[in-house]
């Protein structure tokens, strides 16, 4: 088996549902059950995968007459034949890393949390050899450049007020490592990285959602239906996930994917930065996001 680690960055809105909810955000984003970090589900991740290399136009494919038997051997073969073989490539949950979240100074802020930053750790271990993992700092706020989002030594995001940290130490080899990742050198994510407690994270991962109220207008009346108003709640855009796939070797007996090694099946399946369609409500806007693998 070989891991690659890969990032998810939020270009817009991005609503990975559950379905309706019997509360008060009828079409909730979905979350782990039991800490309530919010996720984009492996599945999801899988299915817009196979989709984007499945429908490469052929002028694309490099004359590659096996593309078909390279698409079933990474992904698995089509539901009329499932029993067949499984898939070579295994993707797990993009989980939460960074949460965009509205600052009285430099406009917004990154903000994640010590429980963040190990799980992103732990992941990250498993394939990130070659390049030290940062430290887990302490359980309270600080910020890489206190002029950009702090005010007196202050850090106001949403209607929260918190004390600014003096270390910078523990924060900067987490920007110095994610910063070119997702921005290069438009470098846009130092200055704004935060870290706070968990439990005002887990405050804010359930409040600094993107909520959007929708209706439906009857055509007849254009009035709004009756029962036709609902909440939708997503990532705001910049939101930053991370998670983890695997690969075995293909399973697939046919020339040329039958020798097809873990290392293969990963460098089909995600050859590189590409920016896909994940989630739903697409044809409003949502779920435009890059995928990017971390090295």
């Amino acid at each position: 088996m070989k891991t690659q680690t890969y990032l998810l960055h939020a270009l817009s809105p991005l609503h990975a549902g559950t379905g309706h909810a019997a509360d008060v955000i009828d079409l909730p984003i979905a979350r782990m059950k039991a800490t309530g970090i919010p996720i984009v589900p492996g599945s999801s991740v899988k299915g817009v995968l196979r989709d984007a290399r499945a429908n490469i136009p052929a002028d694309k494919r490099n004359n590659d007459n096996a593309w078909d038997d390279k698409v079933f051997a990474t992904f698995g073969p089509d539901q009329n034949k499932a029993d067949e073989h499984a898939g070579a490539l295994v993707v797990g949950d993009a989980r939460l890393l960074a949460l965009p979240v509205r600052s009285f100074k430099g406009t917004f802020a990154w903000v994640t949390s010590p429980l963040l930053l190990r799980l992103a750790k732990r992941d990250l271990g498993s394939n990130h050899q070659s390049k030290p993992i940062p430290p887990i700092p302490d359980n309270v706020a600080k910020a890489v450049q206190r002029n950009v989002i702090g005010h007196e030594g202050k850090l106001y995001l949403q209607d929260l007020d918190l004390t600014l940290g003096t270390s910078e130490q523990e924060v900067r080899p987490w920007t110095d490592w994610l910063a070119p990742l997702v921005y290069g050198s438009e470098d846009i994510l130092s200055n704004r990285f935060t870290i706070v407690g968990d439990e005002t994270m887990s405050f804010l991962w359930e409040t600094a959602t993107q909520l959007d109220q929708r209706v439906r207008i009857n055509e007849r009346t254009r009035t709004v239906d009756t029962g036709a108003l609902w909440l939708e709640e997503s990532l705001p855009p910049e939101t930053i996930l991370i998670g983890l796939m695997e690969a075995d070797r293909s399973r697939r007996d046919k020339a040329p994917v039958k020798n097809w090694q873990a290392a293969d099946v990963l460098r089909f399946a995600i050859p590189g930065e590409t920016v896909l369609q994940f989630g739903g409500k697409a044809s409003i806007g949502r779920g435009r996001c890059r995928l990017l693998p971390v090295a």
